[in-house]
């Protein structure tokens, strides 16, 4: 079950990237990301309301952490992506919100089978190829670039991390608490980069659609909480991490956005982790 819902989380976090791309080119990114955000937030915080549940104040503040890092982490991957290095921003983010949890769960004591173990080794090369894109694969990686994917990386690890140490008594309200702190982060940074991060008036197309991709980070984030309540971190941060992955076919099915031969390894690889994980 905890697979399961890890790769529901996987997929709506896909969808919700594919829409939420999509509404980047009727307004702004930040725009997007903050209208997503706060969508989120309310409705996860009114859901928590029907759900019930007492998070005390260590819960409250692994939310915090967890909205931080994953605000902190956008912010990052767009500063990364304006500078036109998508070949090298997207795989380092992915490959690194991955690889943080997995060294956390493992410090804490998390051992899981050899199969699995397998499976979580042949994710990370396929969340690289998928995210990559070879034609701007070429010049080398700049530092800049690779410092904005490293850190978007860090701060998705951190979210992964951070949602993981909230128990199941404590309810929906802490993911509602991390949506809110995210879109703050992300009012901030716009502000300092004097980006508009409102929605203008005509701009109503793509308002509804940065709202559609927050109901769906609403609902990812949820089913990896769940996830991460019933089996090891090691093992759901990276199926969640493969989201990479739904994006790269929706774009390939609905947009017919070709995929390129290194995307389509890195597609059987992710779905040969996904099996074994679940084998094991």
């Amino acid at each position: 079950m905890a697979v399961l819902l890890a790769l529901v989380s996987a997929f709506a976090y896909g969808l919700s990237d594919f829409i939420g791309g999509r509404a980047a080119t009727r307004t702004t990114p930040w725009a997007v990301a903050f209208v997503g955000q706060l969508t989120a937030a309310v409705l996860i915080g009114v859901l928590s309301l029907v759900r019930g549940g007492a998070p005390d104040g260590l819960d409250l503040l692994w939310a915090v952490v967890a909205g931080a890092g994953g605000g902190l982490g956008a912010v990052f991957l767009y500063r990364g992506l304006s500078t036109g290095r998508m070949g090298v921003v997207a795989p380092v983010s992915g490959v690194g919100a991955a690889v943080l949890p997995v060294v956390v769960g493992l410090s804490l004591g998390e051992r899981p089978g050899v199969l699995v173990g397998l499976g979580i080794v042949a994710a990370l090369p396929g969340i690289w190829l998928v995210a990559r894109e070879p034609s701007e694969g070429g010049g080398g990686a700049t530092a800049g670039p690779l410092r904005d994917g490293l850190l978007a990386g860090a701060g998705f690890g951190v979210l992964f991390v951070g949602l993981a140490q909230v128990p199941d008594e404590a309810g929906l309200l802490p993911v509602a608490l991390n949506h809110l702190v995210a879109a703050l982060i992300t009012v901030v940074a716009a502000v300092v980069v004097h980006a508009r991060w409102l929605p203008g008036r005509r701009e109503s197309r793509g308002t509804v659609a940065a709202a559609a991709a927050g109901v769906l980070a609403a609902g990812a984030t949820t089913a990896f909480l769940l996830a991460s309540q019933g089996g090891y971190l090691t093992v759901v941060a990276v199926i969640a991490s493969l989201y990479p992955a739904f994006t790269v076919a929706l774009a390939a099915l609905v947009l017919r956005e070709r995929v390129h031969r290194a995307q389509g390894a890195g597609l059987v690889l992710c779905a040969v982790a996904v099996g074994m994980v679940a084998a094991g």
